[in-house]
């Protein structure tokens, strides 16, 4: 069977949730083989062969944390010129989707981005994607070479598969570009103790109807007792109630979550195409017009400060 490339997103050998996913749908298609890079490389070998790698390439650089994307492309080039492999997946994140289109150029191959589904084909592998806010679906392939995917969070679900997971080290040769653009400094992001936007399983996003960034805790109290991640729409971000790294939508974050509450937004095409591939939909609007409604699986029509707050206190009966 031909072997898969996969990019893996981890933390000082923390495996992020989205790398166990492209595992899943790396099995469909291949026998996965995972690159990790950086500081912690080594120690997501374990993790990764519980859940279906039968290869792990590592490398460790100063260059992966000191500069920016290019010596991680030339890594995944490294391994893609090791492995000869069928396809190279990766998650759909902003720094693994410039990695992506960059390999993409230096292999002369075709991508495809944001998939929320991949099937083997006759031809090679078959990605579905989202189009057009989601108004379509569409299955495509790539023509020319090996293909470049990157695949959206919370598209696959997390299967363990034992496999062999047997650890090389890579051999990487890094090009002139890849120290042309040095990190100065990092800022680590303030914990919320929520989870991360684009890869929460739940997230309950607040609108225009919120009226203020003080009416913002309705929303966080609904977020908690679910365990979920807060979005905002482009309305509430732009009038400054919430941050800008909280915006669902075409300028914001792509989300693609199990469950997606929206709180007070009207759903205009902006922010539909951020969140409309969410498994299932629940929107409270007292507008029974409001566009939101058109795509929801579930609407109340109602005041946002009369419904939310006892959904929230039957949540937490209920936990209780």
């Amino acid at each position: 069977m031909a072997e898969v490339l996969v990019y893996v997103d981890h933390v000082d050998g923390a495996v992020r949730k989205p790398t166990l996913e492209l595992l899943t749908l790396a099995r469909r298609i291949g026998e996965p083989v995972a690159v990790a890079l950086g500081n912690g490389a080594a120690e997501t070998a374990g993790v990764l062969a519980e859940h279906g790698a039968v290869k792990v390439l590592t490398a460790d650089a100063p260059e992966f944390a000191e500069y920016l994307v290019v010596p991680k492309v030339d890594a995944l080039q490294a391994a893609f010129d090791a492995v000869s492999p069928a396809a190279v997946l990766l998650s759909s994140s902003a720094e693994a989707k410039e990695i992506a289109a960059r390999l993409a150029v230096r292999i002369g191959s075709g991508i495809i981005t944001d998939a929320v589904d991949l099937e083997a084909g006759d031809q090679g592998p078959i990605a579905t994607q989202s189009a057009f806010a989601a108004s379509y679906t569409t299955k495509s392939r790539v023509s020319k070479g090996v293909p470049v995917i990157t695949v959206k969070p919370n598209s696959a679900p997390v299967e363990p598969a034992a496999a062999a997971g047997a650890v090389e080290t890579l051999a990487v040769s890094f090009s002139a570009q890849a120290t042309g653009t040095k990190v100065l400094s990092r800022t680590p992001r303030e914990s919320t103790g929520r989870p991360e936007l684009t890869e929460a399983a739940i997230v309950v996003s607040g609108g225009r109807g919120v009226n203020g960034a003080e009416n913002f805790a309705v929303i966080e109290a609904l977020a908690d007792s679910l365990g979920a991640a807060v979005g905002a729409s482009r309305a509430a971000v732009d009038a400054g109630w919430y941050p800008h790294t909280n915006q669902v939508g075409q300028t914001g974050k792509s989300v693609s979550p199990q469950l997606y509450i929206a709180s007070g937004i009207s759903g205009a095409i902006q922010h539909r195409a951020g969140m409309q591939t969410s498994k299932t939909i629940v929107a409270v609007n007292k507008d029974a017009e409001a566009p939101i409604f058109d795509l929801v699986d579930y609407g109340v029509v109602g005041d946002l400060f009369d419904v939310v707050p006892q959904l929230t206190e039957e949540i937490n009966t209920r936990k209780g």
